[in-house]
């Protein structure tokens, strides 16, 4: 795959759901996260986790409630402490701004396929494929983004091969769902890009 190729853009506009909390700090800058309700138009709001710089939320003070323009890049790693998601999936802010009333989540990928698509099937009949897409970073390194897609576009994606190259668009939803830990339910929260459009890499390519 050629490394032009490897796309990673995100636009979201909602409303901070909470107070910036200290993340980390690297190479001397602290990082914060908090959290970005955005609604569906089903009205099921995804809850995103946001991490920005602390100059970047200075520039753009907010209080809960607020409407957020967010833009910026998907990243992902393991969280290895045992406690919540091994994959912790955050939106990693390049630009902050106060947004309007009018929801928005959109996303824009390409990278390779990593793992064998599984095709799976609601109760209701209705078909499911998940995907594990790798987006290389520079200096080598890759998110990991468990990737969704539902109908007629699951049995197209059904047919992917590991290594193949894809170009997506898409939306970040949240998931709920329950877990038992020793013995306990335990609430947890999934993160997942769901696929509305996919096309090869080639033939993405192509186009442009």
């Amino acid at each position: 795959m050629q490394a032009g190729y490897h796309t990673n853009r995100a636009a979201l506009c909602g409303r901070a759901a909470g107070e910036p909390i200290f993340s980390h700090i690297n190479h001397g800058m602290r990082y914060d996260v908090f959290p970005l309700s955005v609604p569906r138009l089903s009205g099921t709001e995804d809850r995103l986790n946001v991490l920005a710089s602390h100059a970047l939320l200075e520039s753009c003070p907010f209080r809960p409630g607020d409407p957020l323009w967010v833009q910026g890049e998907v990243r992902t790693f393991n969280n290895r402490s045992g406690v919540g998601s091994r994959l912790v999936i955050t939106l990693f802010a390049r630009e902050l701004r106060p947004g309007s009333s009018e929801p928005f989540n959109h996303l824009e990928l390409t990278g390779a396929v990593c793992k064998p698509p599984i095709l799976r099937r609601t109760p209701l009949g209705r078909d499911i494929c998940d995907l594990m897409l790798a987006v290389n970073r520079r200096y080598s390194r890759a998110d990991y983004l468990p990737c969704i897609a539902w109908g007629s576009l699951a049995q197209h994606c059904a047919g992917l091969e590991v290594g193949d190259g894809v170009r997506l668009e898409g939306r970040l939803q949240s998931r709920i769902y329950q877990k038992m830990v020793d013995g306990v339910p335990t609430e947890r929260t999934a993160f997942e890009v769901s696929v509305m459009h996919l096309e090869p890499l080639e033939q993405a390519a192509a186009s442009l």
